[in-house]
């Protein structure tokens, strides 16, 4: 869509104002809206002017000035607002140098694109992220100095079996048993059918929704693949409207990794292709049906697992799901069909369009213009280097001796654990100036000072129930 399309999508919408969005550095969209008289086709050229200081892990105070460019191609209309509201995402531009900036989370995902491109090895890399969620009925926390508590309720939590609820008609999932019961056990059917129909009235393809293996509503919706930049984008919608959706109907959604204990996380099982000139790469001869390039592919993935760890999986909370021995895919290897396995090679299906390797450590909570761009540059590392994966292994990965589970590598197990190995493993991301260091380190800087410290530092709930006899 060109702007000139947008305008006049605009009038035929009856759009009275513009909301204007972007994400700050962590992953969340900011947005401020303007009168409808405001955007014009200079707007597309010269955006319009914001604090960034206000904004997490961008800029000083004493250099706050920003611009915000629409992005005319992402035109959507809003449908929560009660005034009809053309909605533009936008690339961050200094208002001095006019140079898009490198902390813009997006204009790091156009240049992982880009950078492709340029490498020769293909044109486009295919994203199909399966965006894991739990639908709370209540959720209450609170931390200060001297207090600290979290608790979420669902009319599914298994918690609720004995519960009055005048009257309680029970069908409450049980434990790791959410994975695919009818109604009346799965009792949000509707409202993910209306998440999915919304986010369909946009534009965005759905192939399917279910409810996931935990108890208390943990579901999920899978869009379907789209290249990197898309699907970055479309990710942004597609939490902003399974929240709305959720909220509208008296319901919450997070994308919290691990808000439940004793009960399956929330993972965003990743799947990645590349393809050139319309034909895919990554169908071959090889180890299930994969070429030598998607085996490349994944030996770059397996050798800068630990760093992407940094941004796949980017919060305090995502290592309480990736714990070695339950269900998280910790352990850094490869397999056909083996779910235990950090890499799978799906085999639903022989046809070549359907070939693609799925990184399966990341989980939702990660901004997916960096985690999906930082994925991309570890698999055009591993085929340029030709990186060797090893031999797959199609064993039960949980269920190996310890001698033989102790020479197979592992996840990061903390953030900080990550952002340490992202530290010292940075090189592939710098490559096309994809990534800059002023960014990596900013990345490091406010992980470490604004989550890794601050968890550190406060004393846990259950450390009372542990300790506070001694």
């Amino acid at each position: 869509m060109k702007p000139e399309q947008v305008l006049e999508m605009g009038k035929e919408k009856g759009a009275k104002v513009v909301d204007i969005r972007f994400m700050d550095y962590p992953g969340v969209w900011q947005h401020f809206t303007v009168p409808i008289k405001e955007l014009t086709l200079s707007s597309f050229e010269e955006g319009f002017g914001f604090d960034g200081s206000s904004i997490r892990g961008w800029q000083p105070i004493h250099a706050s000035d920003m611009l915000v460019v629409p992005d005319a191609p992402t035109a959507k209309m809003d449908p929560f607002f009660e005034a009809p509201t053309l909605v533009l995402i936008g690339n961050i531009v200094d208002p001095i140098t006019l140079e898009p900036y490198s902390r813009d989370p997006r204009y790091i995902a156009q240049k992982a694109e880009a950078y492709l491109k340029r490498t020769g090895i293909g044109d486009t890399a295919y994203i199909g992220p399966e965006a894991e969620f739990f639908i709370f009925d209540d959720v209450r926390f609170r931390s200060t100095a001297n207090s600290s508590f979290y608790e979420v309720d669902s009319i599914e939590g298994v918690w609720n079996s004995s519960r009055e609820e005048d009257p309680n008609l029970g069908y409450k999932p049980r434990h790791k048993e959410g994975y695919f019961p009818v109604p009346p056990a799965d009792k949000f059917q509707d409202l993910r059918t209306e998440m999915l129909l919304t986010l369909e009235s946009l534009g965005i393809d759905v192939e399917c929704q279910h409810h996931e293996v935990a108890t208390a509503g943990q579901a999920e919706i899978d869009m379907q693949f789209k290249p990197l930049l898309q699907m970055a984008d479309q990710l942004m919608w597609f939490k902003y409207v399974l929240k709305n959706v959720a909220h509208n109907n008296c319901h919450t959604v997070t994308f919290m990794p691990k808000p439940l204990f004793g009960d399956n996380g929330s993972g965003m099982h990743t799947h990645i292709s590349i393809w050139k000139d319309g034909q895919p790469l990554f169908a071959g001869d090889k180890y299930a049906g994969v070429s030598q390039m998607a085996l490349y592919a994944i030996g770059g993935i397996l050798k800068h697992c630990r760093a992407l760890c940094a941004f796949t999986n980017p919060t305090t909370n995502s290592y309480k799901r990736l714990v070695p021995g339950f269900e998280a895919p910790v352990n850094l290897a490869y397999s056909s069909r083996n779910r235990s396995a950090a890499i799978r090679i799906p085999m639903y299906s022989a046809s070549p369009k359907a070939k693609r390797i799925e990184f399966r450590t990341p989980d939702p909570s990660c901004n997916g213009y960096l985690a999906f761009s930082a994925m991309l540059m570890a698999v055009i590392d591993g085929i340029e280097n030709q990186t060797d994966p090893g031999e797959s292994l199609d064993k039960d990965i949980y269920g190996l001796p310890p001698e033989e589970l102790a020479n197979i590598p592992s996840a990061p197990g903390s953030l900080e654990e990550a952002l340490a190995a992202l530290k010292d493993d940075h090189g592939f991301l710098l490559k096309g100036d994809v990534f800059t260091q002023d960014a990596i380190d900013m990345w490091i800087k406010y992980k470490q000072e604004k989550e890794v410290n601050d968890v550190k530092l406060r004393p846990h709930p259950h450390e009372f129930f542990l300790y506070y006899d001694i």
